[in-house]
């Protein structure tokens, strides 16, 4: 399948009604979950399904192209900001948090490629380039733990995303298990306490789980 990042250059209507289908796409998996159908996509964007189609061959890639999106403008400039910082740690983290951001923001469309590793890696094989430097470069510091590879962070940023569908859309909940990632690959515990519990949706934890 062709990637995002792999497509020609566009008109600027065409390029008008990418925007717009991509645009209506978040819009329309935040209200109606990963199985809403392309037609309503289209109808939300205000173009016809057949615009929708010859840029969008089907929902997986209108899925991909959406969350490459929100990396490139979201994810992106803070990753090259903390690779220009002096603190690689502090930058690797603030990285995690821009990536937790969006994966809380658009669960849903995550969850309309949940399993399909080889087809996310298409979209985020800079990013992980971009950690792997400032682990590389935090452990030169002495902030990071030695023994942490770029496998193991590849992992725990995989585990952190799959902890959105306990969490709120949209809610910050994911702050509380990143910091706790934090505390496990600093080589020092940071003295700052941990961010505010949040509850479980849809989970209520009796006395006796507790």
């Amino acid at each position: 399948m062709e990637q995002p990042s792999e497509r020609k250059p566009l008109r600027a209507d065409a390029a008008r009604n990418v925007d717009k289908i991509i645009t209506a796409a978040r819009q329309c998996f935040r209200e109606h979950g990963p199985e809403v159908p392309l037609q309503t996509i289209a109808a939300t964007a205000g173009v016809g399904p057949a615009t929708l189609f010859r840029n969008f061959s089907d929902k997986e890639q209108l899925v991909l192209a959406a969350l490459s999106r929100q990396l490139r403008q979201h994810v992106d400039p803070v990753a090259d900001a903390s690779l220009e910082g002096m603190d690689a740690a502090e930058g690797l983290i603030k990285v995690i948090d821009a990536v937790m951001q969006v994966a809380s923001e658009d669960a849903n469309l995550l969850d309309a490629v949940a399993g399909r590793r080889g087809l996310l890696m298409g979209i985020t094989g800079g990013l992980i380039g971009s950690m792997a430097t400032l682990l590389e470069r935090g452990q030169g510091q002495g902030s990071l733990r030695r023994d942490i590879t770029i496998e193991d962070m590849v992992r725990l940023l995989a585990m952190l995303i799959g902890a959105v569908d306990t969490m709120e859309p949209g809610s910050e909940a994911w702050k509380r298990p990143v910091a706790l990632i934090e505390d496990a690959i600093r080589t020092e515990r940071p003295s700052r306490p941990l961010p505010e519990q949040s509850p479980i949706p849809g989970v209520t934890l009796t006395d006796e789980v507790l």
